[in-house]
């Protein structure tokens, strides 16, 4: 497998399957797309904000709902293989990507995997096993988790210090070198990660102090 990042912004996402599984995927496009969850009857869970509709799910239900929705994907997550297959072959006749809850480690050659995620906006950061382990792929995502604490303030940061080098005129080489230095200073990065507000300053001062190491004086001025 190769991994990809999708954006379901304006996408639907059709999700067959009300119990715990299907909340959980629920909840995990919800973020961005409209979703769906077709199922006879759902669990006491948390979907999510996703629409929810009593329905059987055959194949002409699931049919009708594929053409209504046009979804991006679609998630078989029920307990039932026969279900699941319908879920899939209606998705893909339609052209839609097909998330399979129930092929853990066997996964069809145009399945789509979704990864554990760590995420400090607008930095993501996926692991995948490819289905065969998900209880490795979440400790690899809570090791992970810990590792990148402040990265989000570091993309957004370095993305700034990008374009004012860049408006300043320094030279596309000295402004990675730059750039390079800060995203590398454990100082920068302990100043993010802090929680109290007289740290900003903290990182202004090691930014600065980086930037004059490497940019001569003629082009920050």
């Amino acid at each position: 497998m190769i991994p990809l990042a999708f954006d379901f912004a304006g996408e639907s996402v059709l999700v067959v399957g009300g119990g715990s599984v299907g909340a959980r995927k629920a909840r995990r496009f919800a973020r961005e797309a409209r979703v769906v969850v077709v199922s006879p009857s759902f669990a006491d869970a948390d979907f999510g904000g996703a629409a929810l509709v009593r329905a059987a799910g055959d194949a002409a239900t699931l049919r009708e709902f594929v053409a209504r929705l046009d979804p991006a994907l679609v998630v078989a997550a029920t307990d039932d293989a026969g279900t699941n297959d319908a879920a899939a072959a209606v998705a893909r006749s339609a052209g839609a990507l097909v998330n399979r809850a129930d092929h853990a480690g066997e996964r069809a050659f145009d399945d789509v995997a979704v990864p554990a995620t760590v995420r400090d906006d607008p930095v993501t950061v996926a692991v995948s096993t490819g289905g065969s382990s998900p209880a490795l792929a979440k400790h690899l995502r809570e090791r992970i988790e810990e590792t990148i604490a402040g990265a989000g303030a570091m993309a957004s940061l370095s993305a700034g210090l990008r374009g004012d080098l860049r408006e300043a005129g320094v030279p596309p080489e000295r402004r990675r070198d730059a750039v390079r230095a800060v995203v590398r200073s454990e100082p920068v990065w302990k100043a993010l990660r802090s929680t109290d507000s007289k740290d900003d300053q903290a990182v202004g001062d090691a930014v600065a102090r980086i930037v004059a190491d490497v940019v001569d004086t003629e082009h920050t001025t």
